[in-house]
């Protein structure tokens, strides 16, 4: 799972995007900042400079992690993926087991999780625990706090 990122359509839609608005007014943005500290004199102590060269490469670097993800990216259809476990892009309402409590949440990738809209990714502890489960199973998530049981309620799409 790890070789690839799977995304909804959305998310690549989204993700090419903003790829994109980096590449092009991002990148102008940082040039016109470098050009504007050049201008005002000694380069060696000019901490207006350096901040901005600091900018561009971090702008760099997000354009070439982005870029991997694009390159390593595999478009899900949610509805056609099957509902009998969890697996990527799966809507999970679990019970916590000590308080009875439920919660739903949206099993996506990395780059498409929210948690104020309840989609969490593949790869934090509870996607990483809820991953090949089915309805009645018992998951033990390990947390800094210690560990919490979770039961699987449902699965839907």
């Amino acid at each position: 799972m790890s070789n690839y990122t799977y995304l909804s359509q959305e998310g690549f839609d989204k993700l090419e995007k903003e790829l994109e608005d980096l590449k092009s007014s991002g990148r102008s943005k940082v040039a016109k900042a470098i050009a504007e500290a050049r201008e005002k004199g000694d380069l060696s102590e000019n901490a207006e400079y350096d901040a901005a060269k600091e900018a561009q490469g971090m702008l760099e670097l997000k354009i070439n992690e982005m870029e991997k993800v694009m390159a390593t990216a595999r478009i899900l259809d949610a509805s056609e993926l099957d509902t009998s476990s969890v697996v990527v892009f799966s809507n999970v309402t679990i019970k916590n087991v000590a308080t009875a409590k439920e919660i739903t949440y949206n099993l996506v990738s990395e780059t498409e999780a929210d948690l104020k809209l309840k989609k969490i990714s593949v790869t934090s502890p509870i996607g990483k625990g809820l991953l090949g489960k089915v309805i009645g199973d018992i998951v033990t998530i390990s947390t800094p706090r210690g560990d919490l049981k979770f039961e699987v309620i449902n699965i839907f799409i």
